[in-house]
């Protein structure tokens, strides 16, 4: 059974359809590996096991009538604890929502239920989903999965360390600017960005509204193909001739090396080299879209902060203290938004957009590191907040320039299991992006 927890939620449901596994002893070996984890109470902030025994009971009366609902019938997957669940608490990681409890299923949850995933629980996130790299004083702060004493990377950081610990075959976490990519990066899993939109986000506790993105972390670019499908609605992409051989990939020079972690750039060139030897063509050059992004964030408006102040500033200032202040001041950053900068900084990432969809269709997909730095210290984060600050920021630097620009995303593990290696591709290009990750995946192995 141990092994179970290290398979793939792809390889999971073909045990289950070959008879292999029965999805109620599936799902108790995962809710016992909860349960008897150390860290279960700061990576899990509640599990649901009376539901998920009751989806495997399910799951397994299917599988002997030979009636599954699709591959990952059976197979139990972590929900950040943004989603809604029915009759269950979801507060989005802070206090501010303590006692949370909805009515009914998110409609993502619902899609997933439908497909016959069974329901493990709700990870841990940052307050609101609102930083990059994963720390929670307030309500838990997993450990990073790869070495304990670092950041987990956030905001969907029990999402990934459910998924890495063998605590759960898959997480489903969000990403308003990195939040999918980043605890994907630093904890050696798969996470797919996907376009604004293209995956319903009713009754998923906002942050932006404009950016909010639903998106799988998992062990593979299979598995996360497989609940891309399932969640946004749409048929599993074609693998039949994924190949690196007519692929372009054009790296970024401009500003996503800056001030990077030593660790960071041979991480990113040794697995450039492996994709060139697999066939693919790789250019270099200046991304000037890019630095025009960040000169309207810091010149115009940055738009999310605006955003986020008018989602959640009336329950902040109704109760005083009850965020950690390093990101109740995040927070206050849109406090004093400027409705007509706002218009005009839309108008302006709008343009640099189109801009940069237009270098694609000429270079190629644009790759680049998925984080420039390693996962921080987390007491260090937690005892300095000009560190936490500062770090964050840098953390979430380059895939946030994802979100603002509007582009699909996809990072995948490298040789180094905290360093992911990042693509950027035009919206609405996620069957392309699984298509070509799956190669770059068998390239590396």
């Amino acid at each position: 059974m141990q092994d179970w927890l290290k398979m793939s939620a792809a390889d999971l449901g073909r045990a289950i359809e070959a008879g292999q596994i029965d999805p109620r002893a599936l799902t108790d070996a995962f809710l016992d590996a909860i349960d008897a984890h150390p860290a279960r109470d700061d990576i899990y902030a509640r599990t649901t096991a009376e539901r998920a025994r009751t989806e495997a009971l399910g799951a397994a009366k299917r599988a002997a009538a030979n009636f599954r609902k699709g591959p990952l019938d059976g197979v139990p997957i972590s929900w950040k604890d943004l989603y809604d669940t029915a009759g269950v608490a979801t507060e989005g990681g802070t206090r501010l929502l303590k006692g949370r409890i909805p009515e009914a299923d998110c409609t993502v949850l619902r899609r997933a239920t439908n497909a016959g995933t069974v329901c493990l629980g709700k990870t841990h996130t940052t307050e609101l989903a609102f930083s990059g790299l994963g720390v929670n004083p307030m309500t838990g702060t997993p450990p990073n999965a790869i070495v304990p004493e670092r950041a987990p990377g956030g905001s969907s950081s029990g999402a990934a360390v459910s998924t890495k610990l063998g605590l759960a075959a898959a997480g489903i976490g969000s990403d308003t600017g990195g939040s999918v990519r980043i605890p994907a990066a630093w904890n050696d899993l798969v996470g797919l960005k996907t376009t604004a939109g293209v995956i319903p986000t009713d009754g998923v506790i906002a942050l932006s509204r404009t950016y909010d993105t639903v998106g799988p972390l998992t062990r593979t670019v299979e598995d996360a193909a497989h609940l891309f499908a399932i969640l946004a609605d749409v048929d599993l992409p074609d693998w039949d001739g994924a190949s690196l051989t007519d692929e372009t990939f054009h790296v970024a020079e401009t500003i996503v090396f800056d001030d990077a972690d030593p660790e960071v750039a041979p991480a990113f060139e040794t697995t450039l080299d492996a994709l060139g030897k697999a066939g693919a063509r790789i250019t270099r050059g200046p991304v000037p879209e890019f630095k025009a992004c960040f000169d309207t964030m810091s010149n115009v408006s940055p738009i999310v902060t605006s955003e986020a102040w008018a989602e959640w500033g009336a329950e902040i200032e109704a109760q005083p203290g009850t965020m950690w202040p390093p990101l109740e001041t995040r927070f206050r950053q849109g406090e004093h938004a400027d409705p007509a900068k706002d218009a005009q900084a839309r108008a302006e990432m709008d343009a640099h957009h189109a801009s940069l969809v237009a270098r694609i269709a000429e270079h190629g997909l644009i790759v680049m590191p998925s984080s420039p730095i390693m996962p921080p210290n987390t007491q260090r984060l937690l005892d300095d907040h000009d560190y936490f600050t500062q770090r964050n920021l840098l953390a979430l630097r380059n895939t946030r320039l994802g979100n603002l620009l509007v582009m699909s995303s996809i990072t995948i593990p490298t040789a180094n299991p905290m360093c992911g290696f990042m693509l950027f591709a035009p919206p609405h290009h996620e069957e392309r992006l699984l298509r070509i990750g799956r190669a770059i995946e068998k390239a590396l192995t």
